[in-house]
């Protein structure tokens, strides 16, 4: 049943691209936009999208909190129709559309030769992020979660591999292995830490505790080497501004209860000034 179930989706969402492709990545995005404020508050996440809110801007009334859902959904939707013009990002019109602010710091990091843990979350489109690090040519292996749905998930590898990132490594045992090999070979880790983990531990997020990644302070302490947080910024339609931050440097020393408690205060600071880019459907404090 669950298979017929995600078959039925992904057949959905392939003739949603074909639509998307004809009609052009502009129109598209602000199609897939519009589609997703009319449709995702139906979806069962809404009532965890509300508490999330909640729990970050207490003070809030019901209007303010609308208007952040409803920013979220568009934005979300319009990452939907773009997946399929990643290639035009990558290499095509389009790769103009993307700025980035502390471009110096990464050709400083590609300069020195030096591996890094990238950090951000699940901001506007979040996808590109690895992009931009990869296409400047540093080494880096993107860790991220297989979609539950089989079928989509082939096409979602297959478009992060070829025009995002081309060692992508997934989330488990495995992908551990795989993530401390690269590193041996000098590699970057690019990651999201704004996820719900099943193994991990709990730390303070929105003054609540919650199941968080120790795997950059685990690499940390593990390589010595620095945390470079990164954020992107829709601020109008196709267009983007990604920030690179300056390395947080870490001491070897320093527990894995702490350096993981700071990164989520970092996670933390770039939701609260940009609550509109941020996915809030994430189950954080299940």
């Amino acid at each position: 049943m669950i298979n017929i179930k995600y078959f039925l989706q992904f057949i959905i969402i392939v003739f949603l691209f074909l639509i998307f492709k004809i009609l052009g990545v502009r129109f598209s995005s602000f199609l897939g936009g519009k589609l997703f404020q009319i449709i995702g508050p139906t979806f069962r996440s809404k009532k965890i999208i509300n508490n999330n809110i909640k729990r970050a801007f207490p003070d809030l009334n019901s209007k303010e909190i609308n208007k952040i859902k409803s920013s979220m959904w568009n934005n979300y939707g319009r990452v939907f129709a773009e997946y399929i013009y990643m290639k035009n990002f990558r290499h095509g019109n389009l790769s103009k559309n993307i700025s980035i602010e502390g471009e110096d710091i990464l050709a400083n990091i590609k300069k020195q030769n030096q591996k890094v843990i990238f950090i951000s979350g699940h901001f506007s489109n979040f996808e590109l992020m690895a992009m931009q690090i990869d296409k400047l040519d540093l080494k880096i292996g993107a860790i991220y979660r297989p979609l539950n749905n089989i079928f989509l998930n082939k096409i979602m590898e297959r478009i992060r591999k070829k025009y995002i990132c081309d060692n992508q490594i997934k989330k488990g045992i495995g992908g551990l292995k795989e993530l401390i090999k690269l590193n041996n070979e000098g590699y970057s880790t690019a990651l999201m830490i704004d996820q719900r983990v099943s193994q991990g531990i709990k730390s303070n997020f929105f003054n609540e505790e919650a199941f968080t990644t120790t795997v950059p302070a685990q690499l940390v302490k593990k390589f010595n080497i620095p945390v470079v947080p990164i954020f992107i910024e829709r601020y109008e339609g196709i267009k983007f501004k990604m920030k690179v931050f300056k390395p947080v440097h870490f001491s070897v020393e320093d527990t894995i209860e702490n350096i993981t408690a700071d990164l989520n205060k970092i996670l933390e600071k770039m939701i609260l000034d940009n609550p509109n880019n941020w996915i809030w459907s994430h189950n954080r404090w299940k």
